[in-house]
This record gives structure tokens, C-alpha cells and sequence, in this order.
């Protein structure tokens, strides 16, 4: 209907010029922080998706830096950097999870992270620890059969001759590697002729 398509037009007019008045707002805003000499970053209240674009164009156009930051849509806000004070990557981290950066606080944290890069090449350059205490293996199932069964148990303890390596006494075949597979080739050979 026409009064609908009029009252979407005059809605549709209403929001453009909202958009020109708070862009109008925000280079004035920007303009001042770029004036304000001992501010290195402004923080912005939080604001929706279409006033926070319109914040970053004004600031790129400004030539600064800017961010958003926050978990959901009603929370996130932006932040605006001078270029000299562009943020660090540990900066920006602090500002996601939602913290205070402290600069002080940071240089601690790298600090120690250096310290403990310096112990740890330190450690490598010593080679391995030394092992713990040698450990006897009867003492850690001494629990379950007791001091004397595990005595006893060490002393007639011999290899299961029937299990793992065989004896050369019992191989049939008493070739090398080599010589088996020198003749499994031969007898290949000799059926691809016996086939040609």
C-alpha cells in the first residue's frame, strides 16, 4: 500500500540521517583523541554492528588503529590506537579476554617466560637428568607375593626356552638372509625363462 511504502521511505530517511549525525559525532570524537597528546588508545562505549563499522572507517580515514573487542553482540565495543601506540599481540590478547592491559604486568610475564627458556636451554645443555634410584622390580610386587616368595622367585628365574629368540641348534634352515633371497631371485628368474 502506499502509506506503508511512505512510512518504510520517511523510516528509511530517519535511519540515513542517524547514520550521517553519529559518523558526524565520531570524526569530532576521533578528531579530539588525535589532538589529546597523553592519550595513547580510547576505549568507545559499546555499540551495534553498523556504528561500530562506521567507527572503523572514521579511524582508518583518520589513520589509526582500531578494534573491536567483547563476547556478544551488546557488550562488544571498539578501541582506537594511535599508530605509534599500535597494541602488541599480548596487548590485544588481554583486551579478548577482557582484561586491563598492564604493561607492567606484561613485562613480567615475558620476563619470567625468558627466564624459564633460559633454565630449560640451560637443563639441555647439562644432558639428561640423572636417573631416579634404581629400582628393584621385586620390591614393587612385594605387596602381592611377599619378600620371601619374591626371593625365591628370583632365584630360579631362567629365559623360557620356548619362547622368544630360537637356539641355532633348533633351526632347520641354516642359510643367511642373503643366501634366501639370492635364491627365491634365482627361481623367479628361472620361471620367467621357463614362461618366455
Amino acid at each position: 500500500t502506499p502509506e506503508q511504502a511512505a512510512r518504510m521511505k520517511k523510516l528509511q530517511e530517519q535511519e540515513k540521517r542517524q547514520k550521517v549525525e553519529f559518523r558526524k559525532r565520531m570524526e569530532q570524537e576521533v578528531s579530539q583523541f588525535i589532538q589529546a597528546t597523553g592519550e595513547p588508545r580510547r576505549r568507545f562505549q559499546p555499540m551495534n554492528k553498523i556504528e561500530r563499522s562506521i567507527l572503523h572507517d572514521v579511524a582508518e580515514v583518520a589513520g589509526l588503529t582500531s578494534f573491536s573487542f567483547g563476547d556478544d553482540e551488546e557488550s562488544r565495543y571498539v578501541m582506537v590506537f594511535k599508530k605509534e601506540f599500535a597494541p602488541s599481540d599480548e596487548e590485544l590478547e588481554a583486551y579478548r579476554r577482557g582484561e586491563e592491559w598492564d604493561p607492567a604486568r606484561a613485562e613480567e610475564r615475558r620476563r619470567l617466560r625468558e627466564l624459564a627458556a633460559q633454565q630449560e636451554e640451560a637443563e639441555l645443555e647439562c644432558g639428561p637428568a640423572p636417573p631416579g634410584p634404581p629400582n628393584d622390580y621385586k620390591d614393587k610386587y612385594r605387596h602381592l607375593i611377599g619378600s620371601d616368595a619374591a626371593k625365591a622367585a628370583a632365584r630360579t628365574m631362567e629365559a623360557n626356552k620356548a619362547y622368544g629368540c630360537v637356539p641355532v641348534a633348533n633351526k632347520r634352515d641354516t642359510r643367511s638372509i642373503e643366501e634366501a633371497m639370492n635364491e627365491i631371485r634365482a627361481k623367479k628368474r628361472l620361471r620367467q625363462a621357463e614362461d618366455d
